[in-house]
């Protein structure tokens, strides 16, 4: 394409000659809204309007965009050190973060890995799980999940997230894994026997703390998983908690494992990690888990690792987030968006049109009752978002399911906004 035919066209129609977008069936896809700039919680297209993000552009920005603070750092970081092999070398901000990291993480966790996103973080995890039982020369091969989970789409994520519609064109190449329900105090007795049945086999158990995001913001309590932990951990059974989605902030503490007595093995971690201003992955382990790829012996080693790990900027941009995260009035945020939640929630869960509406923390979901039942794939997403992109509001619908998961600096005026055109579109729909 020629300069003088791209000062012709929009950026939109720019885009339609050259991209391809996730998740979207491109030949009868929505047009995409050209955004040209972000601040705080809004978003702004090329024509000038205005976009509460309500969904904090899938689920990444905590602090608002374009934060002046991690801009401020990641400037001064990368006109002192853009980036650097990590194989061999290490940086401040690096060790840095893992510092910070670690502190607020349960004590267990002793060891930081850099990968460059919430995919790999879990391949690593799994990795981690699957050589240390082949480095002590066991066969524990099996991997249990929760069903409808879903961990990336990298193929080893894949394996662990429920088989769906995404994953079937790649089904016969996955790994085979367990899957088991989500725990309830009714069928805990059973979740516990299927585990003893297989613990010998049994190499990790990978599960969304709380919260299952991509599921349709299916909800749990933590008393019940605390009680399932405390099993997996009697029949030796390490556990990987997937926070990618949960950490920072999200379910109203700084982590999901903060809701939980027992803890995990390993951790993952990203979308917010950096205040969702670049990608970074990062999983964390216990020093059980750490020293069994110490040796002698190379073959032993966790072959893994990426160009970009533990990339400066990345780094930087994560350790400014953490300091946002602590500030006192960030903690106000959190805990005013949860009432906030919670007083919405109370006032529209009654509706004629609301099948369910539930909340932790920051997060809400309202899912809307049809006459097709609950589905990724309802033709009232569609509506949805074109009714709720129409008021200015971003708005991503799971199916029938809208959820709102705004950054932590959103006023109360736009939370009033995005809970009255919620209320208008269930007269409408």
């Amino acid at each position: 394409m020629s300069s003088i035919e791209e000062d012709t066209l929009s950026l939109t129609e720019r885009d339609l000659k050259v991209i391809w977008h996730p998740y979207t069936q491109m030949l009868n896809a929505i047009i995409p809204t050209a955004i040209v700039r972000a601040e705080g919680c809004y978003l702004f297209d090329e024509e000038g309007n205005r976009y509460i993000d309500a969904i904090s552009s899938w689920w990444v920005i905590l602090h608002g965009h374009s934060h002046p603070y991690i801009a401020d750092k990641v400037s001064a970081q990368i006109r002192k050190l853009d980036q650097v092999i990590f194989a061999g070398f290490t940086h401040e901000p690096a060790v840095e973060l893992a510092e910070k990291l670690l502190s607020l993480l349960p004590q267990n966790q002793e060891r930081v890995f850099y990968t460059d996103n919430g995919s790999t973080a879990v391949e690593v995890a799994l990795k981690m799980c699957m050589q240390y039982w082949h480095n002590q020369e066991k066969a524990k091969t099996k991997v249990m999940a929760f069903n409808n989970g879903y961990h990336g789409d990298t193929f080893g994520a894949m394996s662990v997230s429920g088989r769906s519609a995404w994953t079937a064109p790649f089904d016969a190449y996955l790994f085979e894994v367990v899957y088991i329900d989500l725990p309830t105090a009714e069928n805990l007795p059973e979740l516990k026997r299927q585990i003893s049945a297989i613990s010998d086999q049994l190499a990790c158990f990978v599960y969304e703390p709380l919260v299952q995001g991509s599921a349709g913001m299916l909800m749990y309590g933590a008393a019940e998983l605390d009680e399932l932990m405390k099993h997996c951990r009697s029949e030796n059974v390490f556990m990987i908690q997937d926070e990618v989605f949960t950490g920072f902030g999200r379910t109203g503490k700084h982590f999901a494992a903060d809701h939980l007595t027992e803890k995990p093995d390993i951790m993952c971690f990203s979308k917010g990690l950096t205040g969702g201003t670049m990608p970074l992955g990062v999983t964390t382990c216990s020093k059980e888990i750490y020293n069994a790829f110490l040796s002698k012996d190379k073959m032993k080693t966790l072959f893994h690792g990426h160009s970009f790990t533990a990339n400066p900027l990345a780094c930087t941009a994560a350790s400014a987030s953490i300091d946002l995260l602590l500030t006192e009035e960030t903690q106000q945020h959190i805990d005013r968006i949860c009432r906030r939640h919670a007083s919405f929630l109370q006032r529209i869960r009654q509706h004629m049109r609301v099948e369910s509406a539930r909340q932790t923390g920051t997060i809400l979901a309202i899912e809307w009752r049809t006459e097709t039942g609950t589905s990724y794939f309802d033709d009232l997403r569609n509506l949805l978002y074109d009714y709720f992109l129409n008021k200015g509001i971003l708005m991503r619908p799971l199916g029938n399911v809208i959820y709102i998961l705004p950054p932590y600096c959103i006023i109360d005026e736009d939370l009033d906004r995005i809970y009255e055109e919620i209320e208008g579109a269930l007269e409408l729909y």
